[in-house]
């Protein structure tokens, strides 16, 4: 009456149809159309099968941080990988905030990508040094079919270097090296790639301080075809003449200068090809060079102002001739008049970017941004989807507009500028919320204020309403720790955040990174710090780093006078190349097979915070252990045992005993005891873990996988306990 009991086949059936009923083909039919890596990540998750599959089919990922991982284990895990991104020193390091000597060196990772990995085709590298001999063991290996390869923002190497690619990598479709630092010992690498390529799509040098000559671009225009577009180092537009006549195909141009400035005579010859829609660099254009571009300005689809000698008359002019504009970047010159001329004119802009000026004298009086012409830009230019401006002024009523009218915004960023005595409008409590709780597509965020700019009420505005954003650069906000507090308990799904300049505390931050547990990446710099960082402990857990440079205002380093914290997960342990500014580094339990010290007992939290105490009184002068895992001390709260690492020594047993007396109740036992002495003394961790295994075990008998039963038996034990593990 009650219906009939499914048969056991097809029950079984029906719970397999998921994982192993669906042909492999099929699978990975499926899995490359799963761009979104958080996507692939859940898919891997589902069982074996999924996770072999997306190993074998995965053909791009992007590292975050180059100390994440180590590269054999990457590689292993994907060994089909057609393109690999790399992310190396703190985003902080291109506003010189960081010293050169910080590490994110190429060498680990070219030396294993030199290992066969035969699908290999395109390498992005950001932010690392990477030197010549580096390049050289990269073309060995994969020169014969690299198409790909980005230096973006690196340093180390020199035209030696490009001149080996240019001559060995004869499939190259890109080769990217903006803003690279590059020792220039020749221009024949230029040479090289015009005699040696035929296929190269896109070259870009720009802001490199790389001289070349006219006639090697002119050979490569011939020779390719294929290219589309060049962004080069300062080079007078009347010395180019000869290759924009010949590069008939190119449509992005940036890098040309107007070194004589006022002699238009000079430029009139200057033709661009009939297909340019991207036009950037323009060094040193004033008002009498304009009309060289007046004929294109038409059809531009994106338009880079920031290094002209444009006034604010100089640009309403110019972008009054551009209503096709998809992307503008200029200085804040521009002003608010240039910005109600970009609201009238370009309907379709999708991306504005608006940078500091020098500051010169004067320049306010003929420029500078502020809420009216952001408000304006956000009534007329519907279509954004990322602003990032330099300010003068904002008002909540501005911020609110942007919230009314950019709905597919994903990327915002504002800096508030300290120009002005006194902003009218502040603090900008309720404009961020306006923004955030209206403008549901943003996944980046950045908001530099003054002191007074933001509340704690308005911090956890941001907390609450970005439920969605996953990177975060704040500034100068909040008044007291308990806004931090607020705001991390929002950010459910924040990956990296930056914090400069705010009043929080040691134990604030180390607390809040707790609350986010979405959260990879942290780096602050400017709060109250201690020099010892001892309340830093507080976030120690496991495969989680954190680098702690204490505040050293006689430092050579000017960027050291202020404390600097650099916490992030990761799956290789502590970086074997810590300068010495960050001596201080800590890395609790960073690598658990490789702990020395395999338990600790500590009553409560609070008896966890004095413990970098107790080391530097009782182990090191510098408050480690002398063992190869030094500094992976491991405090298990409500334990009574301890135990050595088969790597430590007869040092460390020394000083881990003298730890272990001062703070009473631990006594030194096989770690293979750990599960029973722990039930014996007491623990309700004990309990709680017999129940999760308990469950798990279940679930695995049933064809599920563990990794993903545990997390859900513990979420169980949370809720029907009310506690989280350990208390």
């Amino acid at each position: 009456m009650g219906g009939e009991v499914p048969e056991p086949g097809r029950l079984s059936r029906a719970l397999s149809f998921g994982c192993g009923a669906v042909p492999e083909e099929a699978l990975h039919l499926v899995f490359g159309y799963v761009d979104d890596p958080r996507d692939r990540e859940a898919a891997s998750l589902v069982c074996r099968r999924w996770h072999r599959i997306d190993a074998l089919s995965r053909k791009h990922v992007t590292v975050g941080f180059c100390y994440a991982v180590e590269p054999a284990r990457l590689l292993a895990r994907f060994p089909r990988l057609e393109s690999l991104a790399l992310k190396g020193r703190p985003r902080a390091a291109m506003y010189g905030l960081i010293p050169e000597d910080f590490g994110a060196y190429a060498a680990p990772w070219v030396a294993q990508l030199a290992a066969p990995l035969d699908c290999l085709k395109a390498l992005h590298l950001r932010r690392m040094t990477v030197t010549d001999e580096d390049i050289a063991v990269l073309v060995r290996a994969r020169g014969h079919m690299l198409q790909v390869l980005k230096l973006d923002k690196c340093s180390g190497f020199s035209t030696d270097a490009l001149r080996l690619v240019a001559r060995s990598c004869r499939s190259l479709r890109t080769l990217f090296l903006e803003e690279c630092t590059i020792a220039d010992e020749g221009s024949e690498w230029l040479h090289e790639l015009a005699v040696n390529n035929s296929v190269l799509v896109t070259l870009n040098f720009y802001m490199t301080e790389l001289k070349v000559e006219p006639t090697d671009l002119e050979l490569l225009a011939k020779n390719c075809k294929s290219l589309i577009s060049l962004k080069m180092s300062e080079c007078d537009l009347s010395d180019l003449i000869g290759f924009l006549q010949t590069s008939k195909g190119l449509q992005e141009f940036a890098g040309g200068a107007f070194f004589e400035v006022g002699e238009y005579t000079k430029y009139e010859k200057v033709k661009f090809p009939p297909r340019l829609c991207f036009l950037g660099g323009l060094t040193f254009m004033g008002k009498n060079e304009m009309p060289v571009i007046f004929p294109y300005s038409a059809m531009l689809k994106k338009l880079d102002l920031q290094y002209t000698f444009l006034t604010t008359e100089d640009h309403c002019q110019l972008i009054a001739k551009c209503p096709n504009l998809l992307v503008l970047e200029v200085r804040n010159v521009i002003g608010d008049r240039g910005l109600e001329v970009v609201a009238d004119t370009c309907k379709k802009l999708r991306r504005l970017r608006i940078e500091r000026g020098d500051d010169e004298p004067g320049q306010e009086e003929q420029g500078g941004v502020s809420q009216i012409g952001l408000t304006a830009v956000a009534v007329g230019c519907r279509e954004l989807e990322y602003i990032a401006a330099y300010v003068s002024d904002i008002t909540n009523g501005a911020l609110e507009s942007v919230g009314t009218f950019c709905k597919n915004l994903y990327d915002f960023r504002l800096v508030l500028l300290d120009k002005q005595n006194k902003i009218a409008d502040l603090p900008l409590d309720n404009g961020v919320r306006a923004l955030l709780r209206n403008c549901t597509k943003l996944r980046r965020f950045a908001f530099y204020l003054r002191p007074g700019g933001l509340s704690d009420v308005g911090l956890g505005y941001i907390g609450l309403y970005s439920g969605n954003i996953q990177y975060m650069l704040l500034g100068n906000v909040g008044e007291s720790d308990n806004g931090l507090i607020q705001f991390a308990m929002g950010c459910t799904n924040l990956r990296k955040l930056e914090l400069r300049s705010c009043c929080f505390s040691e134990r604030a931050l180390a607390v809040a990174v707790l609350q986010m547990p979405s959260l990879r990446y942290i780096w602050v710099q400017g709060y109250r710090a201690s020099q010892t960082g001892q309340d830093l402990m507080l976030m120690a857990r496991p495969y989680w780093n954190i680098e702690f440079a204490p505040p050293c205002p006689e430092s050579a380093y000017r960027v050291m006078a202020d404390a600097q914290v650099l916490a992030y997960y990761s799956l290789a342990g502590r970086r074997p190349d810590c300068p010495q500014w960050l001596k201080r580094a800590l890395a609790p339990c960073t690598k658990p097979s490789d702990i020395c010290i395999y338990g600790g007992v500590l009553e409560n939290e609070e008896a966890a915070a004095c413990t970098y105490d107790l080391a530097a009184k009782y182990g090191g002068t510098d408050g480690t252990l002398n063992s190869p895992m030094k500094d992976n001390l491991m405090f298990l709260f409500h334990s009574c045992a301890w135990d050595l690492g088969e790597m430590a020594i007869q040092n460390d047993e020394d000083r881990v005993r003298k730890l272990s007396n001062a703070i009473g109740k631990l006594g030194q036992l096989n770690k293979f005891f750990f599960d029973a002495i722990t039930g014996l003394s007491g623990s309700v961790l004990a309990y709680i873990f017999l129940a999760i295994e308990a469950m798990a075990d279940g679930g695995v008998a049933a064809g599920l996988p563990r990794d993903l039963l545990a997390v859900l038996s513990a979420a169980t034990m949370v809720r029907q306990t009310g506690n989280i593990q350990g208390n």
